[in-house]
């Protein structure tokens, strides 16, 4: 059983951590998701970064859009790699790149994703808070949807942290999945572990199995005791 993170700082080191052992067994392509939409990607990624020195330089950090990359520069003053929007650049991959960051990219930026994560080969290509799964929601169609689901498929999930309705789901590498099952006490009890991701219909036929007495809570409420559980 992992241990579970007791802060959100504790829960971007993990992902650092599992990141790291990711690499080092061969997955060039990862992706760390902390699914809480109140958390600001920037943050993340500041801390993320900060704590992950190994990566390289140079290293080039993309942001969904010129702007944001703007505001990384400003507010990260002095880091050592270099931050730009995701379609700032005709030629984003450089033979002397040492590994590529995408901060949060969106479901309008899947191609370019894609594109980065060919041309980078075997260096470490990591995606942070990928906002990938709403293509359907913008005008995307069938064929994004296609692409989305090609390119999903080609990366290893390093750390994935998302509250349920009643529970969470947490993954840490090497850990298999955990589903876990939120107690009255506000602590969580591993209900099961599967080696690869569970759909939603897998848990909530998991949480069925025990009764799920907080499975009526709704997840914005899970979601909020989850974040004061963090915060203590």
């Amino acid at each position: 059983m992992s241990q579970l993170p007791e802060s959100l700082e504790q829960a971007v080191s993990q992902s650092v951590t599992a990141t790291q052992a990711a690499i080092a067994a061969g997955q060039s392509r990862v992706q760390v998701e902390l699914v809480i939409p109140e958390l600001k990607p920037m943050g993340i990624a500041q801390q993320f970064l900060a704590e992950y020195p190994e990566l390289g330089t140079p290293l080039k950090v993309f942001f969904p859009d010129a702007g944001a990359a703007a505001l990384a520069r400003r507010d990260w003053e002095g880091v050592p790699y270099i931050l730009k929007g995701i379609k700032e650049l005709l030629e984003p991959v450089q033979p002397e790149d040492a590994a590529f960051v995408l901060v949060a990219p969106s479901a309008v930026e899947v191609n370019e994703a894609e594109t980065i994560a060919n041309q980078s080969g075997d260096r470490p290509y990591i995606l942070l808070n990928p906002q990938l799964q709403d293509v359907s929601g913008v005008g995307i169609g069938y064929a994004g949807r296609q692409l989305r689901e090609r390119f999903l498929s080609t990366l290893e999930t390093s750390y994935y942290l998302c509250p349920l309705a009643g529970g969470l789901l947490f993954r840490s590498f090497p850990q298999p999945w955990e589903i876990y099952q939120e107690t009255e006490t506000d602590a969580y009890q591993l209900l099961e572990s599967r080696e690869s991701k569970p759909s939603g219909e897998e848990i909530e036929e998991i949480f069925g199995k025990v009764g799920d007495p907080q499975g009526q809570m709704g997840m914005l409420q899970s979601l909020t005791r989850f974040l004061k559980s963090l915060s203590r």
